[in-house]
């Protein structure tokens, strides 16, 4: 017997009151064969997309069931049961086994991710599990819609006409280096965070973690930028995945200048370069060549993970020019962006072209 296993956890925390809910479909998906969802006291979301999976092919087990099609909106839970991703949290090492353990009792499994709006049976029941931990008292129930909607209530851009769950960028510049302490254009060069960046890397971890509902997290390649990623990475339970496109301009010439010595070095070049984006540092890349490769980088992210809420973790230029994406603004706002280090900006990007800017440069938590 075929059947379909959706599966979904949350904590409000993360860590925090936490729960799992999982639902079996009949393989047509026009039955519920089976549904579960149990609070499970104070846990990351991690954990509890996990033990929803567990209670999703227990069921399926009980059921007699011999094919099994897992579809969940947790990436790290799919990527990791198919052996595409290690393990390496130690708390998850023994929930993905005991998962494992029970796969092998059917003929065939296969993991699918699926965007969040599709898994509202699995996020209803987790959602009231999260409720029962917190000791929140159940709303009353309404009647399961036919097919579950693709607009996300809590949508700002909705009277806009943007449809449709946006993949939500979570958009977070690194700590402090030596080199902005000093105000000098730092681009390709590798300087590590200094003390406060680090406190202000584990200040934004901190408060990443309090707020929670993070799926994934993806950091330029350039140490300031990872390291940054890896103190929130910690705080969420998450990996981090490095994009290449993220990485900051290449300011060729100029890197390790201060602006005043950059206009004295090159006079003619650097005072165009202030206005035209497609103007280069000697040696360097135009803010037109990092645009192109964002927008690409962007791109890369909504096609990896859909309609979920993702950290990218990266420096000012790539930042404000994400902004700009999401704004559809002129090339003048990279000029009047301001963005503090270890500032967090939000931007969401919808399947229909869509988008809007939810918030812009906090630095509240620092």
């Amino acid at each position: 017997m075929k059947v379909i296993v959706e599966a979904d956890g949350g904590s409000r925390g993360n860590p925090g009151p936490a729960g799992y809910g999982s639902v079996v479909f009949s393989a047509d998906r026009t039955s519920v064969l089976a549904e579960s969802k149990q609070a499970i006291g104070r846990a990351t979301n991690n954990v509890a997309e996990y033990r929803g999976l567990i209670a999703g092919l227990e069921e399926a087990v009980n059921l007699g069931a011999t094919d099994v099609a897992v579809a969940m909106d947790s990436k790290l839970v799919v990527e990791q049961m198919s052996g595409r991703w290690k393990v390496k949290h130690p708390d998850l090492i023994p929930l993905h086994q005991q998962a494992r353990t029970l796969a092998q009792r059917f003929d065939r499994v296969t993991y699918s991710w699926i965007p969040r709006a599709r898994n509202a049976h699995a996020d209803r029941l987790a959602n009231e599990a999260m409720d029962a931990a917190a000791g929140i008292e159940p709303a009353p129930r309404t009647a399961e819609p036919a097919a579950a909607s693709t607009e996300t209530p809590t949508s700002p851009a909705g009277w806009t006409g943007a449809r449709g769950a946006p993949t939500r960028f979570l958009l977070l510049r690194h700590g402090q280096t030596e080199l902005s302490v000093e105000r000098r254009y730092s681009g390709r060069g590798n300087p590590a965070l200094t003390e406060l960046g680090r406190k202000q890397a584990d200040a934004a971890a901190a408060y990443l973690a309090q707020r929670g509902g993070i799926d994934a997290v993806v950091s330029s390649p350039l140490q300031r930028a990872f390291d940054t990623a890896a103190a929130a990475a910690k705080a969420l339970g998450l990996d981090v995945t490095v994009d290449e496109d993220l990485i900051e301009t290449d300011f060729g010439a100029w890197e390790g200048l201060t602006f005043g010595e950059a206009a004295q070095r090159d006079p003619e070049v650097h005072g165009r370069w202030l206005s035209d984006t497609s103007v280069e540092p000697p040696g360097g890349e135009s803010f037109d060549t990092v645009a192109h490769r964002v927008r690409r980088a962007r791109n890369r992210i909504i096609a990896d993970h859909g309609a979920s809420t993702v950290l990218v973790v990266s420096h000012v230029t790539p930042i404000k020019t994400m902004l700009r994406l999401a704004l559809n603004a002129g090339e003048g706002i990279l000029y009047r962006l301001h963005l503090d280090l270890a500032s967090l900006s939000i931007a969401e990007f919808y399947p229909d072209g869509g988008s809007s800017v939810r918030l812009v440069n906090q630095t509240a938590y620092l």
